[in-house]
């Protein structure tokens, strides 16, 4: 789980970081036909950004350069304590009024790729 304060987060969490878990996209499943918003995020790259089509509520989104990842808005989830958060990012963009966790490992703007996991 991630703490992301880019911009485009922060209008999607009503002004604070959003809440992100990343998951592998091939362990998830999508009932339904959710809405895409399809963007070009501040590191370039492009977002297929993925909302509820009758309520407007963001549920994940997915980035071109990753395909092999999700990332889902936690409020979504059922079980929001699946995870704790493991890192904040883009942390240049968050508002001095923000409260960032100086535990957590910070990074200025979008981290370094994870790389998939081989099986």
């Amino acid at each position: 789980m991630r703490l992301c304060w880019c911009r485009v987060c922060q209008y999607l969490a009503a002004g604070n970081a959003s809440v992100n878990v990343v998951f592998p996209s091939d362990a998830v499943t999508i009932e339904g036909a959710p809405r895409d918003y399809q963007s070009v995020a501040d590191s370039g790259t492009r977002m297929h950004r993925r909302f509820c089509p009758d309520c407007g509520t963001h549920l994940f989104s997915e980035a071109e350069s990753r395909p092999h990842l999700i990332i889902v808005r936690n409020g979504s989830l059922d079980e929001r304590e699946l995870l704790a958060p493991g890192a904040t990012i883009w942390t240049d963009s968050a508002p001095e009024w923000a409260w960032i966790d100086e535990s957590l490992p910070l990074h200025a703007g979008q981290p370094p790729p994870v790389k998939p996991v081989s099986p």
